[in-house]
């Protein structure tokens, strides 16, 4: 029988520290008094917040993914967990700048060498360069095998071409991780290499961003690749073992849409419920009637419960336990879905002024749904969770 001593030494536990605790109420604060004010013409004029990027380079956050070494502040997945959620409950593009400062430095960070590392990972702690990663393409998004784009050897560099799709970061990137079928007799998911592709290489095309229904503050689209070429140096890991790049990124980076996500459906718990006590009807605050109180239950309990999956996933992590990507899975899985029913719930406290623009909740909704759709649509995690559950 397992001692009490025993249980809180397990490694199914995380614990928030007092280092946690005040980066949270920092990054809070943040949020309320610069984030949140924002928010709303970052949405309607669909431009990227370079002034909210400056403020979070220098308040350090552009340096959560990284080590000391590098420049960055060497604090753990958590710490950047709670830095993504605080933005995100005020402002979902905004938080997307911290989450695509992980995701696009993740394979340097997992697979490059000592010498990858110093050359780009600094500038990105610093805040001084943005990051892309770019995997998806027209014709194969929940399906890496169906890629197209080709990378040829040729002496001492690689040449690439074809096309990206649906690419965070697009025309703010300084480069861009490119996934690129390197052997194709290979086969399926297979012979792929990824590469580090600066934003000025002759050949790199960034067309226009797409027109998109949420997170308008963060440029998405499809940059193209004409005879790019890239030192031999920029490859990322082995030649032909980028598949293997790619899904340990995605296992760790989807806890990023899973923070999002819990952020958004916080921020529209928090809203509703300040409504729904200043709101009269039948001459009470609307918080007095029940089915508005089960909504509200309903959603702050979805909250906590994603939280709890959301550390552990990320507590995971950080220990590179054998059950990382399921429960990275899980995590994205369950915030995601989450995030749009609560969403949809707190345009509904708000009745017709959920819908309108005026109050945020519409927003929220709108930014919640592509928190099932990138880095792995909600289906494809179930099928993540299922295989890694019936593998055993």
């Amino acid at each position: 029988m397992a001692t009490v001593e025993d249980t809180t030494a397990s490694h199914d536990l995380y614990d928030l520290t007092d280092e946690h605790r005040a980066m949270r109420e920092m990054v809070r604060q943040m949020a309320q008094e610069r984030i949140a004010p924002r928010a709303a013409e970052i949405d309607e004029k669909a431009e990227y917040p370079q002034d909210i990027r400056k403020l979070f380079a220098e308040h350090d956050l552009l340096g959560l993914p990284f080590s000391e070494e590098h420049g960055g502040t060497g604090t753990d997945m958590v710490m950047l967990m709670i830095a993504i959620e605080e933005v995100a409950a005020a402002c979902a593009s905004s938080s997307l700048i911290i989450a695509v400062q992980d995701l696009g430095s993740l394979p340097i960070r997992l697979f490059g060498t000592d010498e990858q590392k110093s050359r780009w990972l600094p500038k990105l702690a610093s805040g001084e360069w943005a990051p892309a990663f770019a995997l998806s393409e027209p014709e194969a998004g929940s399906d890496p095998g169906g890629m197209r784009t080709r990378a040829v050897r040729d002496g001492d560099e690689w040449v690439i071409n074809g096309q990206k799709n649906w690419i965070t970061n697009l025309g703010v990137a300084d480069f861009y991780c490119v996934f690129a079928v390197t052997d194709p007799e290979q086969g399926h998911s297979r012979g792929i290499s990824c590469f580090v592709v600066p934003s000025d290489t002759p050949g790199l095309s960034i067309g226009k961003p797409e027109h998109k229904m949420g997170i308008r503050g963060s440029p998405t689209g499809s940059p193209s690749f004409e005879d790019c070429r890239v030192p031999a140096e920029n490859l990322i890991g082995e030649e032909n073992r980028g598949f293997r790049v790619a899904m340990s990124t995605l296992d760790r980076s989807r806890l990023g849409v899973a923070a999002q996500a819990l952020g958004i459906a916080q921020g529209a718990t928090d809203y509703a419920v300040e409504y729904a006590k200043e709101r009269k009807q039948f001459g009470k605050p609307i918080s007095e009637l029940q089915a508005i109180q089960f909504k509200i239950a309903d959603m702050e309990t979805g909250n906590a419960a994603g939280r709890e999956l959301l550390y552990k996933a990320a507590a995971k992590v950080d220990r590179v336990e054998a059950d990382m990507g399921k429960y990275s899975a899980m995590a994205k899985l369950f915030c995601g879905d989450h995030a749009m029913r609560t969403t949809v719930e707190a345009v509904q406290v708000l009745g017709g002024y959920g819908y309108v623009k005026e109050y945020p909740v519409e927003r929220m909704m709108r930014d919640a749904k592509i928190t099932q759709i990138y880095e792995g649509t909600n289906q494809i995690q179930r099928v993540v969770i299922a295989k890694r559950l019936l593998s055993t």
